[in-house]
């Protein structure tokens, strides 16, 4: 199902209703500033294997985790001082941070003994920020792949939400369209594992000036 929302002030019924679905164990798709996403509640393990099957990802891979702010983050990364105060100067934007996971995370996304890094999201978007604060909770997530929608991954022509309705449906109880969508490309990922300063791994859409 489609529901249309304002993109600057979403529907709080429409709100409510996703943070049901996502209590209930199951998908919700939205745009974020960089793709069309499916989403799960991070505390729902049975949802956050769908994300697997779909991607047909290797559980050592992790997805992206949408936060609201540092202190929910907190909860599913170990962030330390000086990542703080990065962080506080450019949140929210077009950034995917890697950390080390916390143990309840680790669990939850089945990290591997050996790889236990998650990548960490402040998405630049008021429809993106009003799910999270209306559900409470971090929520898992990974961008929609073109191959999933029968289009060609060279293909750059813009996707609307009834196109992702014929081909996500069995995935989806739930696509939530803002209408105004302008997707700003792959975010910067910065890397915080270890002591050294953070590093560059994908100089994106995000500024990467402050970690140069």
């Amino acid at each position: 199902m489609i529901e249309y929302v304002i993109a600057h002030n979403p529907d709080d019924r429409i709100l409510k209703k996703a943070s049901e679905l996502l209590s209930q164990g199951q998908l919700v798709c939205f745009p974020t500033d960089t793709n069309w996403i499916l989403a799960a509640c991070s505390t729902q393990k049975d949802a956050i294997e769908k994300l697997y099957k779909i991607k047909k990802e290797n559980t050592q891979k992790h997805f992206s985790i949408l936060c609201n702010d540092i202190s929910m983050a907190s909860d599913m990364a170990l962030i330390d001082n000086q990542a703080f105060k990065l962080l506080k100067k450019i949140i929210p934007g077009h950034y995917t941070f890697i950390f080390e996971a916390t143990k309840k995370m680790s669990k939850l996304i089945k990290a591997s003994k050996t790889d236990k890094e998650v990548g960490i999201r402040f998405v630049p978007s008021i429809l993106v920020e009003k799910i999270i604060q209306t559900h409470g909770l971090p929520l898992v997530s990974t961008n929609i792949p073109k191959s999933l929608l029968g289009i060609d991954e060279e293909n750059n022509e813009p996707i609307y939400s009834y196109q992702l309705e014929d081909k996500i449906n069995q995935y989806t109880s739930l696509i939530i369209d803002p209408g105004e969508i302008d997707f700003k490309g792959p975010s910067s990922i910065i890397s915080f594992i270890g002591e050294n300063p953070p590093t560059i791994i994908r100089d994106g859409s995000g500024s990467t000036e402050l970690f140069s």
